[in-house]
């Protein structure tokens, strides 16, 4: 795995320093864009608007348009004259308990790891952060941008969680004309409703889940590949709304079902064995 970024993770007066990891893998097919007639690629060149032809990428610069056709043009110089520390920091500004950041606010997670001879450091910072089950509110930059992240313990490691600015959350209140009239829920619907999210209640195992929809994509490019036209492999189902006067008896079914293909689990379990 290789490091994307390197600096000091800042606690209080300790400076410990890191290594930044992608945490993630972005698993999706891609595909060219290609000409109908001939299967030829198309090609994405950059063009002058005022010459109409094709500008080398040496000769082109980044410009913020201040006005309508005014730009100030930015150099790479101008980028590190805005306090150079911050590109190089991640900084510890508080710790707040996990459950205070709303889910809504995650966006993209990064693994951290300690430089050679700041494991001690680094080790501490993650045993205490564990044991206060806290998690640290830190701000780096990154892309010529300032981010908001948490800093929490994961396994044996420290993560550094990215998180979107509140500025960045659509106000929901904006949706409110869904609700202009008030929608009365009997307590028999709400109790089935909770009966129900009881009866399909499990626990989280993430290694369970995977995505079926690519896996499914690859078949078909690979039966197209072989020449094999690709056929429909799951009977399309119908998407039928209920009706409110119809919900209890759809909550009361669906109890039922669901019961019913416990039931058969288990008996295929006693069979299996």
């Amino acid at each position: 795995m290789r490091a994307i970024w390197t600096g000091i993770l800042s606690f209080s007066l300790i400076n410990i320093p890191i290594r930044l990891y992608h945490a993630t893998n972005e698993e999706e097919i891609e595909f060219n864009l290609l000409h109908k007639k001939d299967l030829s690629p198309i090609r994405y060149i950059r063009i002058c608007s005022a010459e109409e032809k094709e500008i080398p990428y040496d000769d082109i610069v980044k410009g913020y348009e201040y006005q309508k056709g005014q730009y100030v043009v930015m150099e790479d110089k101008d980028f590190k004259k805005i306090n150079p520390l911050k590109s190089k920091l991640i900084n510890i500004l508080e710790f707040v308990i996990e459950e205070q950041v709303d889910s809504v606010y995650y966006e993209k997670p990064y693994f951290l790891a300690p430089n050679k001879g700041a494991e001690k450091h680094y080790i501490l910072l993650r045993e205490a952060i564990k044991k206060s089950k806290k998690v640290g509110v830190a701000k780096f930059v990154m892309k010529n941008r300032e981010h908001l992240g948490i800093i929490k313990s994961y396994e044996n490691i420290m993560v550094l969680m990215q998180l979107r600015y509140e500025s960045e959350i659509k106000n929901p209140h904006e949706l409110n004309l869904l609700f202009k009239e008030e929608i009365s829920i009997s307590s028999s619907e709400l109790d089935r409703a909770v009966l129900l999210i009881n009866q399909l209640t499990g626990t989280f195992k993430p290694k369970q889940y995977h995505d079926t929809y690519v896996e499914e994509l690859k078949n078909v490019i690979e039966e197209k590949k072989q020449g094999i036209k690709p056929k429909s492999k799951a009977k399309v189902a119908k998407l039928i709304y209920t009706p409110p006067e119809d919900l209890m008896s759809t909550l009361q079914a669906s109890l039922k079902e669901n019961k019913e293909n416990k039931e058969k689990k288990k008996r295929k379990i006693i069979v299996t064995k």
